[in-house]
């Protein structure tokens, strides 16, 4: 048999069709690394900022008024509530726009498809990518709070994982809405006004979801900062929870989790085989 010769010398084709989200992985990783100080002076001074802001500064007005919320400082019950939006902003950045530039702006996973990496390995290693950066910047984060007292024991760092699984959860089921739609304008605007800031304000990020009226308490329900955030201060510091409701927030963020990624398999194979 004659020996392999020009591009299946270099290309080890079997490998690209067991391992190609690596492939994207590391693709998308390449990138990000230009971009590594810009992420990082964000990753630093975003939560520096806000924690002067809000944990720190309205906080400490909390605590000499009330003695803090559910039992500790306000810092500290808002801290697993910001990791989560953190982890999630950070998901979003990175399942939204590549799947968008790969689909419409610059058709690169068209181009990755011509090769042995399916749709559902490019959908794959999208998602790992962005919960790379997600472990980055919630570490940062975590670390900054650290520093300002916000946890009061090792078990705060517990926040972190959390927040991991909000930015999984969430991240997967946007990536597959990302592939889905046509119009980016449209998309950018919907996802920004009416997904990301209801969730943000009405997800007991501020105070706990049970002092909202009873009417807009579904939007905390659905979401899966809710979830995460409950887990957060359950883990955290003790935040009571019953053990229903802790089987209940895990199995909505699985259940997120798989039909996110389901759907956006079925979106990205759709869409590359037009």
């Amino acid at each position: 048999m004659a020996a392999r010769q020009g591009s299946l010398v270099i290309v080890d084709v079997d490998r690209i069709k067991r391992h190609g989200a690596l492939s994207v992985v590391e693709g998308r990783l390449l990138v990000l690394l230009k971009y590594i100080p810009g992420l990082t002076s964000a990753a630093v001074a975003n939560p520096f900022l806000y924690l002067i802001a809000i944990g720190v500064g309205v906080g400490k007005l909390i605590n000499a008024h009330s003695g803090g919320v559910d039992g500790v400082k306000y810092l500290t019950f808002l801290a697993p509530a910001l990791l989560s939006t953190a982890a999630i902003q950070n998901a979003l950045d990175e399942v939204v726009f590549p799947t968008l530039e790969g689909f419409k702006w610059n058709k690169s996973f068209f181009a990755i498809n011509s090769t042995p990496i399916s749709g559902r390995q490019i959908a794959n290693g999208i998602l790992i990518a962005s919960l790379v950066r997600v472990t980055f910047s919630v570490t940062i984060y975590g670390t900054i709070v650290y520093l300002f007292g916000g946890f009061t024991s090792i078990r705060g760092w517990l926040a972190i994982p959390t927040s991991f699984a909000a930015a999984a959860a969430f991240g997967a089921f946007i990536m597959g809405i990302a592939a889905w739609a046509k119009n980016d304008d449209s998309f950018f605007m919907v996802l920004g006004r009416f997904v990301m800031m209801p969730l943000f304000l009405f997800s007991g990020t501020f105070y706990q979801l049970s002092s909202m009226p009873i009417y807009l308490r579904w939007i905390g329900w659905l979401s899966p900062l809710w979830h995460t955030t409950e887990l957060g201060r359950y883990l955290t510091y003790g935040h009571h929870i019953s053990g229903l409701m802790f089987c209940v927030h895990i199995g909505y963020l699985v259940a997120m989790f798989s039909f996110g990624m389901r759907f956006a398999h079925r979106q990205f194979e759709q869409r590359l085989a037009k």
